[in-house]
């Protein structure tokens, strides 16, 4: 199949694999391409999860939506980011999100019960891409670990300063760009995007931050 090995490459799944081994791996998990329209549907919760989605470009959304109808977004990936894993890759394999592609994307599909049991080619490379799955379960973990600390705050606005500090502690710098609109980021946060906006108004206004639709600078309290 086509692809692109710098793209794939970006993928922790793939770290230590080589251009050579990558066209056999692809074959060996029985990888698949689609290509999606913005706001299509990629999975929807209730069905079975059997394969790892990889996004080899554009962006998707990770959400959980509940009866009423109201969404959180639980994460947002771009070209190299896998999706559907620890469902894929655990005994309780009905997915309790959906995923969306966001804007026009392409996505590959690899066989998880493949990825996850020996080859039986013998490929050198299988052992890697096992504890490869093991280390991104492992950071996708921590990473939620953290977005619950987010949520944990009591009020929005701390919401928005944890949140907040923690881009720049990844990026850092004081400066950065955030993955998320408005509305994205109020549905990540679990909070009203109305309350949120008068409460970035009100940080901006006691000189706690400077922004401009994603990039944001946050100013030394000190």
């Amino acid at each position: 199949m086509n692809y692109d090995s710098a793209i794939l490459k970006k993928t922790p799944l793939f770290d230590g694999v080589g251009d050579a081994d990558l066209e056999k791996l692809l074959g060996c998990l029985d990888a698949r391409k689609r290509g999606y329209s913005r706001n299509e549907v990629i999975l929807l919760a209730g069905e079975e999860a059997r394969d790892v989605g990889v996004v080899l470009s554009g962006r998707v959304q990770v959400v959980q939506e509940d009866v009423t109808g109201s969404r959180t977004i639980l994460a947002q990936l771009g070209e190299g980011g896998l999706f559907a894993e620890a469902f894929a890759c655990s005994s309780l394999k009905t997915l309790s999100v959906s995923v969306f592609s966001v804007s026009e994307s392409v996505v590959m599909f690899l066989d998880c019960q493949k990825l996850m049991t020996a080859c039986p080619g013998g490929c050198t490379f299988h052992n890697q891409l096992i504890q490869n799955m093991l280390r991104v379960l492992a950071n996708k973990n921590v990473l939620l670990s953290r977005k619950m600390e987010h949520l944990s705050k009591r009020t929005t606005r701390e919401k928005l300063l944890s949140y907040l500090s923690e881009q720049a502690v990844i990026c850092k710098s004081r400066e950065f760009v955030i993955p998320f609109n408005r509305q994205e980021l109020a549905d990540y946060l679990c909070v009203d995007r109305s309350a949120m906006s008068a409460e970035l108004s009100r940080l901006r206004d006691e000189g706690l931050l400077e922004f401009e639709r994603s990039r944001f600078l946050l100013r030394d309290s000190g």
